[in-house]
């Protein structure tokens, strides 16, 4: 069994079809594709992709075996990634990565954190959506990132701050004018869901709207928070959405609490159990520090 092997399955699963696997992920044939297809089914000893009125499915002996499949390709980036940095080590480097709108809050207390170590170190710093964040550190293209606890990554997790969900609004909407908005507020009005992507905060307002008793049908999906604010804006529909987007909102919306105990969704710094550079382990070490700090910058 080859990479190549793990490679290919996992393209035609996220896909759903064989065609487009080869055609634009793979560029490669399609017979080619589903040789090796039976080539990898025929190494495991089971069917792991079938036909279906959908496209091509995972069986039941695929779901199980891909999970592993993933975990075994971010290893094997993960070690590329390492033997790489070993190779050049004249700096040491830190890879920070953040959740869009995030680096706002906290990069500037990161850096003043590290102020002191910052002459020996080159630091990058990217963003980006919370699940791709969690890919990167799984294959070691980043050392520690402030994400959602994102599920199937073999990483570490630090609760750093836990944000209520706010209702955001075009800022001339009719509940513009209430001081908070009850749940059955949202069944009465469009409302803009989160797209799959945005997996941990879709499922936390999933969560709170079948508690409070609410069915929406959204309107629109999406899954970042300038398409949430357009959205907003120019549907005239109403979503909810963590707290720090507050920071990031143009004129045209505006936000407002939720009556009652609101749902929070947690912020978390993410690595990799794996990843033994000294720099993260000192990053670690300052964690309380800069989590006080970002914490009293709030008051």
């Amino acid at each position: 069994m080859e990479l190549r092997h793990l490679r290919y399955l996992i393209a035609v699963a996220e896909t759903g079809s064989l065609t487009v696997a080869a055609e634009k992920r793979l560029h490669t044939s399609q017979p080619s594709l589903s040789r090796q297809i039976r080539d990898l089914e025929a190494q495991v000893g089971a069917t792991l992709l079938l036909r279906g009125p959908r496209g091509v499915e995972l069986t039941a002996a695929g779901h199980a075996f891909i999970g592993h499949a993933r975990l075994a390709l971010n290893q094997v980036d993960a070690a590329v990634e390492a033997a790489r940095r070993a190779a050049q080590p004249s700096k040491q480097r830190l890879v920070l990565g953040f959740l869009t709108g995030q680096e706002m809050k906290w990069l500037p207390e990161a850096m003043h954190i590290l102020r002191d170590e910052l002459p020996n170190i080159d630091i990058t710093v990217s963003s980006d959506y919370s699940p791709d964040l969690a890919e990167a550190l799984a294959k070691g293209k980043l050392d520690l990132a402030f994400l959602r606890a994102e599920p199937g990554f073999d990483l570490a997790y630090r609760v750093v701050d836990s944000e209520p969900l706010v209702v955001l609004m075009p800022s001339d909407h009719p509940l513009a004018s209430h001081k908070s908005i009850s749940p059955q507020d949202l069944a009465h009005h469009p409302f803009i869901g989160m797209a799959d992507k945005a997996v941990v905060l879709r499922a936390a307002i999933e969560d709170y709207l079948a508690r409070s008793g609410i069915r929406v049908i959204p309107a629109q999906k999406v899954d970042n928070p300038a398409k949430v604010m357009s959205l907003v804006a120019s549907t005239r529909g109403l979503t909810l959405i963590p707290a720090y987007v507050e920071s990031l909102m143009p004129w045209s919306v505006v936000s407002r609490p939720l009556a009652g105990e609101a749902p929070r969704i947690d912020l978390v710094a993410g690595y990799s159990r794996s990843n033994s550079s000294p720099v993260l382990a000192l990053f670690l070490s300052r964690l309380d520090d800069l989590i006080h700090s970002v914490a009293q910058k709030r008051r």
